[in-house]
């Protein structure tokens, strides 16, 4: 039959039923207008087409399909979100023959360079899961494909699927499964198969299990175990001498003693007693025995993935037991000194308390981070410390004392801060007479010619802009738009409203000061310019003391490159402006710090973001 041309395939395609809720809505029609009878058989005319490239589309498999008989649909099953092929179609004839054909000519043949597999379409759940059929093959060796399978197993009976499973690069993972029409068929090929040779290997094929009946049969065999694991003793032991050790207990049905590649004992092997009583004796008797000065393990032989479930559970276990232990008793202290080691720091905290643990984190090189971490005995002592060491001057530096937190709690927290200015944002706008209005966040550096530079009086990137300018000391509005007022008359900022202290503040002695530290010519900031924003901070009224360090903040956290944008940066600069002022100090002092608490808001805010986007999508 030769292949249609395009026209053919445009006008074909029109006809066709491609709606996604109903492969096969034509069948199941015209089912009900001829009967019964004839309802089984245009259902059986729905072949599953699996194994393909997530770039065929409906209308190359009809361009496949459609010489061998009239095609009623076609459906490829797609993501419901991203509308991405989720790598298998339905393709529906009229008629239960043209359907044959198809399975038998196009099965493993090549779609956009991948063999498909075609299989009859099963819609009955029940019949789907029936595994009266289903049997299970392993130690296949890896040039078995699916064909290769199809072709040995098709001997014995009408296969509806076969399958070689594969991992996420194509190749086979050693088994597969073969589902047969009837149970006849599934018993004939594992009496025939089963210890045969395919390809050089011996291959096991019995009766497939469900998930469920397997993890009976399980639970079954390890409260019945007749084979022991036995280690640890020594490469001198000899297999004879294992025999004449376990054949005490009960009779002994095999032997395995693990060697190397010069034959020498690797100091572990097992046993296998013809009953379960003997291993239960021979554990009980045996584990923890001293033998050639060392003592043996014995216990019950398990599965690789018994083994791993074992290790993961007493992982977490012993996660969870030590986030327990010192959960409230375990300090964060950071802005340390870099001269500052492990002894030192536990001297300074000794006197609130029994210390369990004292610790300077370092970089490979053995250069100190600037925090580490101090345990007490009791929570009482910790939070004595936090309050008494918390702002203490060590070293010439205020350390930042306070509980240690896991990294997700930390970026939770931030998450949070996220939401809460969102909210804050959207109450502000109401409160300013807006109402049901959509008011755009504002953010630091967002308005040109409105924040000056770096805290320079204007000497920034954004020129100054003369419409704006206002009494020294106090904040111009934000482009036509006036902050609401206070309790007493005073302006009150709005979220994200960019600082600005380049005018005048009246400062706890009652004189005027000024804002900023404009440096002298060629000085570049350092240990002195961090001494000269603590000193304008602790003069400075609390109501600005935030916004001078925001105007610090945020080019600092525009130079990474990170959060270019002014609505990343203008976020995370208010997150990280919720630290307490003498952290934030530390964080302009010491870059690497800042990138730790940087890293931490930049990826709560993506997050959000991310959350944000999903949400809007759903």
């Amino acid at each position: 039959m030769s292949a249609p041309d395009a026209s053919q395939i445009t006008e074909s395609l029109d006809n066709l039923n491609l709606d996604s809720n109903a492969p096969a809505q034509t069948e199941a029609t015209e089912a009900s207008a001829q009967g019964e009878g004839d309802a089984v058989a245009d259902t059986s005319a729905s072949l599953y087409v699996g194994e393909l490239n997530p770039s065929v589309s409906e209308a190359a498999l009809f361009e496949i399909f459609s010489p061998l008989g009239q095609v009623s649909s076609i459906r490829v099953c797609r993501d419901a979100v991203s509308k991405k092929s989720l790598g298998y179609a339905y393709v529906n004839y009229h008629k239960h023959e043209d359907g044959e054909r198809a399975l038998d000519e196009l099965n493993y043949s090549l779609i956009e360079g991948r063999p498909c597999r075609i299989m009859w379409s099963q819609r009955d759940p029940a019949l789907r899961r029936n595994g009266d059929g289903n049997i299970f093959i392993k130690n296949l060796h890896p040039d078995i494909d699916n064909k290769a399978l199809h072709d040995t197993f098709s001997a014995f009976g009408r296969v509806l699927s076969c399958k070689v499973a594969t991992d996420e690069a194509g190749n086979s993972k050693g088994f597969g499964f073969v589902h047969y029409e009837t149970a006849e068929a599934a018993e004939a090929a594992i009496e025939n198969v089963n210890g045969m040779s395919l390809n050089d290997r011996e291959v096991y094929v019995g009766k497939h299990f469900s998930r469920k009946d397997r993890e009976s049969y399980f639970e079954e065999l390890k409260a019945n175990f007749t084979n022991v694991f036995v280690k640890n003793f020594g490469p001198e032991y000899t297999e004879d001498e294992l025999k004449n050790l376990f054949s005490t207990y009960g009779k002994i049905t095999s032997v395995h003693f693990e060697k190397d590649n010069e034959g020498k004992s690797k100091g572990f092997g097992f046993v296998n007693f013809e009953a379960h009583e003997s291993a239960v004796k021979a554990v009980e008797e045996l584990n923890d025995k001293e033998i050639n000065g060392q003592k043996i393990y014995v216990g019950r032989a398990q599965k690789k993935r018994e083994r791993i479930e074992e290790l993961k559970k007493q992982y977490e276990s012993t996660r969870l037991e030590k986030l327990s232990k010192y959960q409230g008793v375990n300090l964060f202290v950071k802005n340390l000194d870099d001269s500052l080691t492990s002894e030192q720091l536990e001297e300074e905290f000794k006197p609130f308390g029994t210390i369990t643990s004292a610790k300077v984190m370092v970089d490979d090189a053995g250069k100190s981070k600037g925090f580490g971490f101090v345990c007490f005995s009791t929570p009482e002592e910790a939070t004595k410390a936090i309050t008494e060491m918390n702002q203490r001057i060590i070293l010439g530096k205020p350390l930042y004392v306070a509980l240690a937190q896991r990294k997700e709690v930390r970026r939770s927290q931030m998450e949070q801060q996220i939401h809460a200015r969102n909210q804050m944002r959207m109450q502000n706008a109401a409160a300013g007479g807006m109402p049901g209005q959509f008011m755009p966040p504002m953010f630091y550096g967002q308005q040109p010619g409105f924040f000056p530079g770096n805290g320079r009086g204007g000497n920034g990137p954004f020129p100054p802009n003369p419409q704006m300018m206002m009494p020294r000391g106090q904040m111009p509005p934000p482009q036509g738009q006036w902050p609401r007022a206070g309790p007493n008359g005073q302006p009150v900022p709005m979220y994200g409203m960019p600082p600005m202290y380049g005018g005048e503040f009246q400062g706890p002695n009652g004189r005027q000061q000024r804002g900023g530290f404009p440096p002298q010519r060629g000085q570049k900031g350092g240990p002195n310019k961090a001494r000269d924003l603590a000193a304008i901070i602790a003069s400075a009224p609390a109501e600005q003391q935030k916004r001078i360090l925001g105007e610090e903040l945020y080019p600092k956290i525009v130079s990474t490159g990170k959060a270019d944008e002014p609505e990343a940066a203008g976020k995370i600069t208010g997150m990280m402006l919720d630290l307490e002022n003498q952290e934030i100090l530390a964080l302009l002092e010491d870059d690497e710090l800042f990138s730790t608490h940087f890293e931490d808001a930049l990826t709560a805010y993506e997050d959000y973001k991310k959350s944000s986007e999903e949400a809007t999508e759903a």
